[in-house]
């Protein structure tokens, strides 16, 4: 029973001890998560992401505190999507992975997240998110972007160009097959397009892994050598073996010296924070340790992100062992919130979101000299003290102490391809021109007021401009397409700057004005000579003037009305009177004299004004009856179309498709002008009714022609005169600025005055209307009338006081007083008008003369009736006026009767009657 007893216990120890062991075994393999990573392991990014991930695991699984322990499972990819794939559906099956870490193309990592979204397993990608499908976090739930959104680096790119007005560039970039790198150029294009700048050329080079990468590289460089003028290269995303041959080439062709600008964009980490420290030192140790052929062994950007991405999976594994937050693991890794070796830790629709910054080095030979940091919050500034005051995008952003290639280092590179003395700038000129006042070819050097310009301006340019004059036969438009097709390096002339021609090339700021303009004959006016002495003042100021008369008068009648007998008795004879007075009085002196003060002063200054007017009119007048005068045979366009006129032009110029696409000329209306002294001969023939023709050319066609044609209707704008460049050349803005500073000077205007210098006849001609407007006298009537409006208003006044006191006097005498406002007005209007005559001026101690009475209804006794001249007398009737006074019926009858010497004082010889 011994054995048989013995046998059983030892049988349940030992299957107690295995139960035992298995649960331990089944514990911690329940605590073990399995990442799989797909990755190159022969690429330099490989390698660094492996040992970054080696050691954040080691660190993880080391402390004790961790529920999980982690473990990493690589598989090769070689690039390859499908291989790719194939590998991500072995670590999910077989391996059990938690999570798929890798991929760095879009190929690649939509083909394993479409396996992780079946599997529900979260894909954490490195690949850089230039340019993201759209619905992407829709499409690809599962997918979560670790890299930085490369729109900002570009930015922070096209903020350099900009701050140094480079207008053009060329984009290098090493295609990966599947459209990564070219999302990255159009993020680019995108970024200089905001500042006004673009990319001139861009070149996709193969892998360097691939067969003659090399003999590629060379190819290329040498096409953009002979096919571009931009020297500002950038190069995006190229592998550390491609760019050090690109270099190389670049140096061998030439593309390194003077003027030329060389823009990388490297992803590395500067940071001096101990927890990176720590890290550095152990991935040199690691990474030496591993890879001892490779001869750099700093981590790179991609390490960091690396050993990050094994920080948020480890993150997000304790929190849903905790069961503190969402149950799911992709939800846990969205809501990492933490600071990482390559910044913060933060994810927006399923991309990680930090605000990057950038630190700009100045490479020379194999030093790094630190420049300024640039972030899309402040722009460029030089630390952590100066981020409140960025410097946004000036010029010089970076500093002086910029070394750029060819050893420049005082002033800044143009970015173009400059001229020198082994290879001058091709300049064209017109050689056919219609005008030589601007252009004109002597003994094959051309001259004229533009080739002053251009001489005036490369004197004030900082640097040499070695160039060759080409003389061209062909049209602007020719000239024009000529530097377009990088056949000539600019154009000095004549040329028009118009909208459509700005789309190919760079225009210079206008040195001149430019518009169209349409010349007709012209007729003299000697069918309008019968109404030419209302000519020298205009409709508007004949009206003015006449009011002014009508309104004086009235004044003047208003103010003698009731102190001087002249202006009373009947309304024709008032009006007569006033009107003959106030018209008269300029010419000669009147019998008529004045009583009141204010008439005199109203008198004095409507003098003035009629003297200013007078003398006005007579130097107007004569001008127009001594100088001979013309009128257009053609008032405007319409006309001419209306009566499908000829009108002639320079066929070389734009003006003929001017006239046709804009102001709708039949083609066959059109003609030709092949010379300045053609245009004259055809309009005085008559087989053109109007030549159309650029100002500048105006003015020297009437220099010649003066009062024999005209200019009509109003003149068509466009940009004015410049010079032709490349698109996107710096030194056309360098000769804007050049002529900026002439223009300031006064130097563009000396010239203009030695080449046009004008006619005083051809002036004359070109003015339209001489007449004299009330703009010119506005002063003169302000004067008079508000004279006159005061003396009345005062004079006003003060018949209101008489009329006040007369009241109040009628008022003691027992008349009643009240009445309504219309009897009131009533009876100052008829105190006005029949009142007490007012004799208080006249002095006491004057005895009529009879001889200059007249009676109260306006006849004249004559001296027929004097003592002096005996005769029979005949009977003189005096009317008593009738002053009405308080109610209505009341009245009293004043009468003076004046004392003749001879006569009986009784009154004898006088009928008096009351009326």
């Amino acid at each position: 029973m011994f054995p048989t007893k013995f046998q059983i216990y030892i049988i349940f120890i030992i299957l107690l001890s295995y139960g035992e062991t298995s649960k331990v075994g089944y514990e911690e393999e329940t605590r073990l998560q399995n990442i799989g990573l797909i990755i190159d392991p022969n690429s330099r990014f490989g390698k660094e992401t492996m040992v970054a991930m080696e050691i954040a695991i080691q660190e993880f699984n080391s402390d004790s505190s961790n529920y999980h322990k982690l473990g990493l499972n690589v598989r090769g990819s070689g690039g390859d999507p499908l291989q790719s794939a194939s590998a991500a559906n072995h670590l999910i099956e077989e391996r059990k992975s938690r999570v798929i870490i890798g991929m760095d193309t879009w190929q690649e990592a939509t083909l394993v997240t479409e396996i992780g979204n079946h599997a529900q397993v979260p894909v954490l990608s490195f690949l850089a998110s230039s340019m993201n499908p759209p619905l992407t976090s829709v499409r690809w739930p599962y997918l979560v972007r670790m890299a930085n959104n490369d729109s900002q680096q570009m930015r922070c790119v096209a903020a350099i160009t900009s701050s140094y007005r480079w207008r053009k560039v060329i984009a290098i970039y090493e295609d990966d097959t599947y459209g990564g790198s070219s999302g990255i150029l159009t993020l680019l294009s995108d970024a200089l397009q905001d500042v006004g700048s673009e990319i001139e050329y861009w070149s996709a080079l193969p892998p360097f892994s691939l067969s003659n990468s090399e003999s590629t590289i060379r190819g290329e460089l040498e096409k953009i050598s002979k096919e571009t003028h931009s020297r500002v290269f950038i190069v995006l995303r190229a592998s550390l073996e491609l760019a050090v041959n690109i270099f190389k080439y670049a140096r061998v062709m030439d593309l390194m010296g003077k003027d030329s600008v060389w823009i990388t964009a490297d992803t590395t980490r500067f940071e001096t924070s101990s927890s990176f420290e720590d890290f550095s030192n152990k991935f040199r140790k690691h990474f030496r340790s591993k890879y001892q052929d490779e001869d750099k062994f700093d981590p790179g950007f991609n390490a960091l992100y690396a050993y990050d991405t094994i920080s948020i999976v480890a993150k997000a594994m304790e929190r849903l062992a905790g069961k503190t937050t969402s149950n799911t693991l992709l939800e846990n890794i969205l809501v990492s919130d933490f600071h990482g070796l390559s910044g913060k830790i933060q994810f927006v629709d399923g991309q990680i979101s930090r605000s990057p910054e950038y630190r700009i080095v100045n490479v020379v030979q194999k030093r790094c000299l630190k420049l300024k940091f640039w972030s899309p919050e402040f722009g460029f500034y030089d630390g952590e003290k100066s981020r409140n005051g960025g410097d946004g995008g000036k010029m010089n952003v970076l500093g002086d102490v910029v070394n750029w290639p060819g050893g420049l280092i005082k002033r800044l590179p143009h970015g173009w391809v400059m001229p020198t003395k082994a290879k001058p700038m091709n300049i064209a000129v017109p050689n056919k021109t219609l005008f030589d006042k601007f252009v004109k070819v002597k003994d094959g050097y051309p001259t004229g007021f533009s080739m002053d310009v251009f001489k005036k301006a490369v004197k004030l340019l900082d640097y040499d401009l070695p160039h060759v004059f080409h003389l061209f036969n062909g049209t602007y438009g020719d000239l024009v397409d000529h530097v377009y097709l990088k056949k000539f390096d600019a154009v000095v002339g004549d040329v028009t700057i118009l909208a459509n021609r700005s789309k190919y090339v760079e225009f210079t700021q206008p040195y001149a004005e430019s518009g169209l303009t349409m010349i007709v004959t012209v007729k003299s006016e000697e069918s309008q000579r019968t109404w030419m002495f209302m000519r020298p003042f205009t409709k508007a100021m004949w009206l003015v003037t006449g009011a002014e008369f009508i309104y004086t008068m009235f004044v003047v009648w208003f103010l003698e009305h009731r102190s001087n007998l002249v202006f009373r008795g009947p309304w024709k004879s008032q009006v007569g009177t006033t009107l003959w007075f106030t018209f008269s009085i300029h010419f000669f002196a009147h019998r008529e004299k004045l009583h009141s003060n204010f008439t005199r002063l109203v008198i004095v200054v409507w003098l003035f004004v009629v003297f200013v007017l007078t003398c006005s009119y007579t130097a107007s007048l004569t001008s127009m009856l001594t100088v001979q005068r013309f009128e257009p045979t053609v008032t405007d366009v319409d006309y001419l179309k209306i009566h499908n006129s000829t009108v002639g032009c320079d066929g070389d110029s734009f003006i003929r498709n001017y006239l046709e696409k804009v102001l709708n000329f039949h083609p066959k209306n059109i003609r030709n002008i092949a010379s300045r002294d053609f245009y004259a001969d055809e309009l005085r023939s008559g087989n053109i009714s109007a030549a159309f023709m650029e100002l500048p050319y105006e003015r020297v066609f009437f220099s010649k022609y003066c009062n024999k044609f005209k200019t009509i209707g109003p003149t068509d704008r466009f940009g004015g005169l410049g010079f032709v460049f490349p698109k996107g050349s710096p030194i056309a803005a360098d000769f804007s600025e050049a002529f900026l500073k002439l223009s300031e000077d006064g130097n563009i205007t000396k010239m203009d005055k030695n080449w046009f210098r004008p006619s005083s006849e051809c002036l004359e001609s070109r003015i339209n209307d001489k007449s004299l407007s009330f703009h010119y006298f506005w002063g003169l009537f302000l004067l008079t009338g508000g004279t006159s409006t005061i003396a009345f208003l005062l004079y006003l006044i003060r018949l209101f006081k008489t009329f006040k006191r007369q009241e109040k006097e009628n008022s003691g005498n027992g008349l009643p007083l009240d009445g309504s406002v219309w009897d009131n007005t009533r009876r100052l209007a008829i105190y006005f008008n029949k009142g007490k005559l007012d004799h208080s001026e006249r002095p006491e101690t004057q005895e009529p003369d009879v001889e200059d009475w007249v009676s109260i209804r306006g006849e004249d006794v004559g001296r027929r009736n004097t003592p002096g001249n005996p005769q029979a007398f005949p009977q003189l009737e005096i009317e008593v006026p009738d002053i009405f006074i308080g109610h209505l019926g009341t009245q009293t009858r004043i009468l003076s009767i004046a004392s003749f010497p001879g006569w009986d004082r009784r009154g004898h010889g006088l009928n008096l009657v009351s009326t």
